[in-house]
């Protein structure tokens, strides 16, 4: 608890004076639960007993008072405590994405994309109950136990012995039962992160789905995942709901004790039955702040579980870290010296030696899984590689930041990545918006005509991963945002794939005028797309085994002919 507390400090004391009216709240309640019990006794003894009719007049309105005071304490202490919860998850998602957002490509192929989600949504969601209302309730029931034991012990010191044992008896299996719902919590945020991966996948690959009839499979995957985490609940609160019973017995047999001696001090008045039922109502409603914070401290182990899968994420450091450079010169040469690249045991590059001046174009030809991508990696710096460097005119492109890397370079993949955002917020993403520009683009992408043919032009919106265009639509969208960036350092990865023969002779030819005076490499299969580079390299398991014009190596190059007549 207190290593949870004091991680989440820096963010709590920010809102000290939140915390203050919170606690004026807390007391408030306290102190009004604790005159409503006193109130008991003189209700009794001067009013039903001694028909006192000024303390008929004075003690409805103090009863009335107690209430109100307990009503307007609870809304104050609720309404602090969940603006600080709520502003506390904000920051803390902030924080918590903008960390994960600086790992590098590794970290991201191991966890699933739901397990990232279910961290920061449904951990982060934990953890606000902790703040907003574990915590401050805790403290809540705490003064409401102090109050009205000090009303129990004041009316009668001797039952109060009787009717306060019970609750250092019960400490013992309430520990057992926290630490067991600590491990039970942990294991059901991982099922819940589970459940949330297999959702995401089944609806990011709907379209195979239902082309292969794989709805039953994937049903039947899905309900197995829903009922481990169905059981995991169910004993999470078979473990903390123990905490009620526990309480309601040991209370039950507490109060039994406190009758049968409070009745025999009655009988022989030796205390009034004012301040006996004053007695038994604050012991009764000492026994429900008590159960609370038990079944709290149960349940707070829920947000434990949860904080240790948050601060793992935001302990861990990027394996990847920025150079303290801007990469502000001019891009004249890249250049790969030595260069291994692993993933895992796998090696995906030995011994790459390669070098690119500016206005050169390149292409990086070779069957899936040779390495092409990887050394495209390698200049984005998604990965590092395991030995040698990558350079950019002359220095180690370690030592310069990553955002000032990446802004000399534009790439277009098969795979396509659309927004849910307007046309013109796709194409200018990463940039500030101007139009005339993302026309030029759309115009040089072969898709303005189209574009202009919509109702809302460039500002309309497209579905999530641009359902509403089709593939080879989408990847003109993907070479129009390239080409607005105007980069130093152009990178095709199978740009023309979704297009028909046609249209990728019209981009072809207007690609032709844009490489000129940049570093442009082409990952691609069609001998069309390859024509454009004045260099080919043909890779194979990793490595360059050749490089050339497409003539030289279709000459001198046995397994590079065969490469071409395998396709």
């Amino acid at each position: 608890m207190k290593d949870f507390f004091k991680r989440l400090y820096p963010y709590i004391r920010e809102y000290k004076l939140y915390f203050f009216y919170a606690i004026l709240g807390v007391i408030m309640v306290a102190a009004a639960s604790s005159a409503s019990a006193y109130l008991v006794k003189p209700v009794l003894d001067e009013i039903f007993i001694k028909k006192d009719v000024t303390m008929l007049q004075i003690l409805p309105f103090l009863v009335v008072l107690a209430y109100f005071s307990k009503g307007l304490g609870a809304y104050i202490q609720t309404y602090y405590m969940n603006f600080v919860g709520q502003d506390i998850v904000r920051q803390l998602k902030d924080v918590l994405l903008k960390k994960i957002l600086t790992f590098e490509m590794e970290f991201f192929n191991r966890y699933r994309n739901g397990e990232l989600i279910s961290r920061i949504t449904g951990d982060i969601g934990a953890v606000q109950s902790a703040v907003s209302n574990y915590f401050i309730e805790g403290i809540r029931e705490s003064l409401t136990i102090v109050g009205l034991v000090g009303v129990v012990i004041y009316q009668s010191p001797e039952l109060a012995f009787y009717g306060l044992v019970v609750m250092p008896l019960a400490l013992y299996p309430i520990a057992l039962i926290a630490r067991k719902m600590r491990k039970a919590s942990k294991r059901m945020q991982e099922k819940s992160a589970d459940l949330y991966s297999k959702a995401i996948e089944i609806f990011n690959n709907i379209e195979l789905i239902k082309a292969s009839s794989g709805e039953k499979i994937e049903k039947e995957e899905f309900s197995k995942y829903n009922q481990d985490l169905f059981k995991l609940s169910m004993k999470t609160v078979r473990v903390s709901e123990l905490t009620s019973p526990l309480m309601e017995t040991l209370g039950a047999i507490a109060i039994a004790v406190v009758i049968v001696v409070g009745g025999h001090k009655v009988i022989n008045d030796e205390i009034s039955a004012g301040a006996f039922f004053s007695f038994v109502t604050a012991l009764f409603m000492l026994y429900t702040p008590f159960k609370r914070i038990s079944s709290l401290y149960a349940k707070i182990q829920i947000a434990f579980a949860a904080g240790e899968r948050i601060f793992e994420m935001l302990d861990r450091k990027a394996k990847i870290n920025d150079g303290a450079k801007e990469l502000k010169e001019e891009v004249r040469e890249i250049v790969f010296r030595e260069v291994d690249l692993f993933y895992g045991e796998k090696q995906a590059l030995s011994k790459i030696n390669l070098k690119i001046h500016k206005g050169e174009s390149i292409a990086l030809v070779g069957s899936s899984g040779g390495g092409k991508s990887s050394l495209v990696n390698l200049l984005l710096r998604l990965y590092e590689p395991n030995r040698g460097s990558v350079e950019i005119n002359g220095q180690n492109i370690q030592e310069f930041t990553q955002e000032s890397l990446r802004a000399k370079v534009a790439v277009v993949t098969q795979r396509i990545f659309i927004f849910n955002d307007s046309i013109a917020k796709n194409i200018a993403y990463g940039s500030v918006v101007d139009e005339e520009r993302i026309k030029e683009a759309l115009c040089r992408a072969r898709i303005l005509d189209y574009v202009q043919s919509l109702p809302e032009g460039i500002h309309t919106i497209l579905e999530e991963f641009g359902a509403n265009l089709s593939g080879g639509q989408r990847q003109r969208i993907a070479i129009a945002r390239a080409l607005y960036k105007n980069p130093e350092i152009l990178i095709l990865d199978e740009a023309t794939s979704a297009l028909d023969n046609k249209t990728e002779e019209e981009f072809r030819d207007a690609l032709s005028e844009v490489i000129k005076g940049r570093i442009v490499i082409i990952i691609a299969h069609r001998f069309s797309t390859v024509s454009l580079a004045s260099m080919i390299y043909f890779f194979q398991n990793g490595r360059i085994i050749a490089h050339g014009t497409q003539e030289e190596l279709s000459k001198n190059c046995e397994s590079f002919r065969e490469y071409y007549r395998n396709l």
